[in-house]
């Protein structure tokens, strides 16, 4: 069938709240499309764009050489996925929001009003809980979809994600009763606000750019 752009409903943040996540919304030769393969496209590349920003000030700003090593984690390895993910999104014809959720939005307003250790144990916090809850949609998206380019591109934020938590967990400034707290614990908050935007139409696509120094790459797909 030709693929037009598929929208994605509410979503919270990096959970599954679709009504019938295994209803096929398109049967590319890939394999069948579900809405859960589409809200997991979505949920990645939100994650990124909010991770990217914090990751670029904590690379430049954090106290500790274990938090700017995050940081520069963070930019690169983002930067890696989210090239994957506008890839699969395009052969996919799925649409992809510019901006991240109103709630990562506040993520992202939350660090750039702090600084010093106050900063860098919120960024090790924050983005090891929400890590924690995108590597289980990785996990049920992985072992449900039967489309070979979503399995492609979470078989990269697997890697990806896991390594999120674990450099974090090397600043030594995760809070894990927060950090389990947050991962749990669905946010009390209307759907529009834990939905990425879509994007403006006729607006360019953002693109995450990869530093000069950048050891990672996205993974391959066929098309």
């Amino acid at each position: 069938m030709t693929l037009t752009s598929l929208l994605y409903p509410a979503m919270l943040g990096v959970q599954k709240v679709s009504n019938a996540p295994e209803r096929v919304v398109a049967k590319p030769a890939t394999g069948p499309l579900t809405e859960a393969d589409r809200d997991f496209v979505v949920q990645v590349r939100s994650a990124g764009l909010w991770e990217y920003p914090v990751g670029r000030k904590a690379a430049k700003k954090g106290t500790t050489k274990a938090v700017r090593s995050a940081g520069q984690h963070l930019v690169d390895t983002d930067a890696s996925l989210d090239a994957a993910c506008r890839d699969v999104a395009e052969q996919l014809g799925i649409a992809l929001p510019n901006q991240p959720s109103p709630l990562q939005q506040t993520f992202v307003s939350r660090l750039n009003g702090e600084s010093g250790k106050q900063f860098d144990a919120d960024l090790a916090t924050t983005v090891r809980a929400t890590s924690g809850q995108l590597l289980t949609t990785i996990a049920s998206v992985r072992t449900t979809t039967r489309n070979s380019l979503v399995r492609a591109l979470a078989d990269q934020a697997d890697d990806i994600v896991l390594a999120h938590i674990t450099v974090m967990e090397k600043t030594g400034l995760v809070d894990f009763g927060q950090a389990l707290a947050q991962e749990t614990t669905s946010p009390d908050l209307p759907a529009q606000d834990l939905t990425p935007p879509p994007a403006v139409a006729g607006q360019p696509q953002v693109a995450l750019t990869p530093p000069a120094n950048s050891t990672a790459s996205p993974s391959p797909t066929v098309r």
